[in-house]
């Protein structure tokens, strides 16, 4: 079973950088890994994802393409996500998971693996 621990979060103002990271432990299957974002009285969106087999195939959500890097080390099995230029806009719980789907577009099906998230919160 594996299990997801993300770290990073913290209170920045705009315009500042902060560095996720998740951390697997546990059986690692191989599979498409996101960032999910959730922030208050709003549903989850998917933030960006990245394949377990090749770190070039990436997705990223609109409104955060440019600003946020997603990345990976398969040697720790842990995940990153590099977030630049944050904005207000970007405050919510950030989650990790694993088994997300691709197409249509990106997904987290039920059955995904999911973090307990971390909180980033960026003032104006």
């Amino acid at each position: 079973q594996v299990q997801l621990v993300e770290s990073g979060g913290g209170l920045v103002q705009a315009g500042g950088s902060l560095r996720l990271s998740c951390a697997a432990s546990g059986y690692i299957f191989s599979s498409n890994w996101g960032w999910f974002r959730q922030a208050p009285a709003k549903e989850r969106e998917f933030v960006a994802g990245v394949s377990w087999w090749s770190e070039n195939k990436t997705r990223y959500a609109d409104s955060v393409k440019g600003r946020f890097t997603i990345s990976k080390d398969n040697a720790k099995n842990t995940m990153y996500l590099q977030m630049n230029n944050l904005k207000p806009e970007d405050t919510a719980v950030y989650y990790c998971a694993a088994g997300v789907l691709f197409t249509p577009t990106p997904y987290a099906p039920r059955g995904a693996t999911w973090g307990q998230g971390t909180q980033v919160t960026v003032s104006s």
